[in-house]
């Protein structure tokens, strides 16, 4: 499962490499509401939230949706200016500017994503001029909770009032805590972008986009990017440009914006030394079908005990040489067991080490 972008043509020189404070303060406002999903931000977590302002806790709690559970569009406003292609801006206040470029029907649909998977990638009937649509949005709100509902019926009557409440409330995230946030961070992520950009001049499309992430790829033929996700996308062409946005508070989250009509954009957490790097989906789901099988399981518990051979796991569990092999097979493909050869013997055993992240493992590519 992937998302997929069209590069087609596209040169090096046209894919941007620029940090964004807005995107950076939506996932700092991510982590302050999802604190487990940032267990290495435990501490900063704790102390903003100790200190918040309760007023200001309470219109976040308004809009948490926008955050919480997926990174709405709105905190990437540069991407959906109409008619031109737009880098984000060096301040937060230059990014609310953008934000205030998109137009009343783009805000709408971007801050109701959580109510319109399934036309995300493909163009639809905006909210502000269909009817069916409107009605559709507020039957989706109603079954995530009576705050949704509110905001999207306040939305949907009123989108300037809506717009400006949320540039306030931004505005006031960023004096109450973001400012210090962003001072700290800017220099980091604005040196991680200087250096892919470096890594794209120098070495081309295909390396410069693989640096970004373990999850990201590229072909051979350098004409279609691949975002390792928990669903399947695809991008129309972004021959115009491709946008790559550092975050320093995101991890594990790997974002792509890929709605229809917007510039393309991977939003990616920068390298933290110590982080392994994480398994793809495919190589997730090929570990947790290997160890659904009884078989396989018994054989696992033998396995973590010591190293074994073929014959020595057959007698044990009064099965075939072949049968043994045919499940040993399947547990090497998915790297769960290792193999050594000791002079005529060739014995298995149990990659410890690989099983005991399978929990964090699958929490992190469930999450990014």
């Amino acid at each position: 499962m992937s998302v997929s972008i069209d590069i087609t043509g596209l040169a090096p020189e046209r894919i941007d490499v620029v940090p964004s404070p807005l995107a950076e303060l939506g996932t700092a406002l991510h982590a302050l509401s999802e604190p487990a999903h940032h267990p290495g931000l435990q501490g900063w977590t704790t102390s903003v939230s100790t200190r918040l302002d309760a007023c200001l806790a309470d219109r976040l709690c308004e809009a948490d949706f926008l955050w919480r559970t997926t990174f709405s569009d709105v905190f990437m406003p540069f991407a959906g200016i109409p008619g031109k292609r737009t880098l984000p801006g060096a301040t937060l206040a230059e990014d609310l500017d953008l934000l205030d470029e998109l137009s009343d029907e783009q805000f709408v649909d971007a801050a109701l994503e959580f109510t319109c998977q399934l036309s995300y990638g493909s163009p639809g009937h905006g909210r502000l001029s269909d009817p069916h649509t409107r009605d559709r949005a507020l039957d989706l709100a109603a079954a995530r909770g009576a705050h949704q509902v509110r905001f999207t019926k306040r939305l949907l009557e009123d989108p300037p009032t809506v717009r400006a409440w949320f540039r306030k409330l931004m505005e006031d995230c960023d004096e109450a805590f973001f400012a210090d946030v962003w001072a700290r961070l800017r220099h980091q992520l604005t040196a991680d972008a200087r250096h892919k950009k470096e890594l794209l001049r120098r070495k081309g499309t295909r390396e410069g986009l693989s640096s970004v992430s373990t999850s990201v790829s590229v072909d051979e033929s350098g004409s279609l990017v691949t975002v390792d996700k928990v669903f399947d996308a695809r991008t129309a062409s972004a021959r115009d440009g491709l946008t790559l946005m550092p975050t320093s508070l995101g991890w594990p989250h790997l974002v792509v914006l890929h709605r229809h009509g917007w510039q393309p954009v991977i939003h990616y957490p920068v390298a933290s030394p110590g982080l392994a790097s994480p398994p793809s989906v495919e190589q997730l789901t090929q570990r947790m079908a290997a160890l659904a099988h009884p078989v396989r399981m018994r054989l696992c518990r033998h396995l973590a005990r010591g190293p074994y051979t073929t014959s020595e796991l057959a007698d044990s569990h009064g099965m075939t040489a072949p049968e043994i092999s045919r499940h040993v097979s399947v547990l090497k493909k998915a790297g769960l067991i290792t193999t050594r050869r000791r002079g005529r013997y060739v014995q298995h055993q149990l990659d410890l080490s690989i099983v005991s992240r399978l929990g964090g493992d699958f929490i992190e590519g469930v999450l990014r």
